[in-house]
């Protein structure tokens, strides 16, 4: 019987690849598309014709990152009871991200900081904060507490800060481990002010 090859990732998957390796490692801005095409050993006019040009690559490259963290998060809340439970899960997902060795940052955030930032690549940035705020204010509204709004908000902050602060001369996890210490702290407070 003869040996099945395996299939070989279509053009898309390819770019999609090496973008995805290229920009998280070197950075949106500073990584230009001959490097992508190279990498991927795809031709120019593949990538344009797939995606149109740098910025739709770029946003591709983020909603596949954002899809990726929300299948980790969901991963991290299964099992979780209770929404305190799931909250808190949320800055253990992180705290297992920032460990990873080749973790070089929130690719939200890197990407926000680049400029310029072409249209699709800001659409895709709004998409993760809207995701974000959105899974904040759900999980903040399952509590039951009061003010589930202020409670999302201080989450989001606890959430922004684990990833902005990780690997300051520490170990990686600190920053989410103590995120999580205070989000229990939060909830904590928004329950003991909430009426009844």
């Amino acid at each position: 019987m003869p040996e099945q090859t395996a299939k070989r990732p279509s053009p898309r998957e390819r770019l999609l690849a090496a973008c995805d390796e290229l920009f998280y490692r070197d950075g949106v801005h500073s990584t230009g598309i001959d490097a992508v095409i190279e990498k991927a050993g795809v031709a120019k006019g593949s990538l344009y014709y797939i995606f149109g040009g740098k910025d739709e690559l770029v946003a591709a490259y983020l909603r596949g990152r954002l899809e990726r963290w929300r299948q980790l998060v969901e991963a991290a809340q299964t099992g979780a009871d209770g929404p305190d439970a799931k909250i808190l899960a949320v800055f253990d997902a992180i705290a297992d991200y920032v460990s990873l060795p080749d973790y070089r940052g929130c690719p939200f955030h890197n990407a926000a900081a680049e400029a310029p930032a072409g249209e699709a690549q800001q659409m895709a940035i709004k998409e993760y904060r809207a995701w974000l705020r959105q899974s904040f204010l759900q999980l903040a509204a399952d509590t039951g507490v009061s003010d589930s709004g202020a409670l999302a908000d201080a989450l989001i902050v606890l959430y922004d800060g684990a990833l902005a602060t990780t690997g300051r001369g520490e170990p990686a996890r600190n920053a989410a481990v103590t995120a999580k210490r205070i989000a229990r702290l939060t909830l904590a407070a928004a329950r003991a002010s909430s009426p009844g």
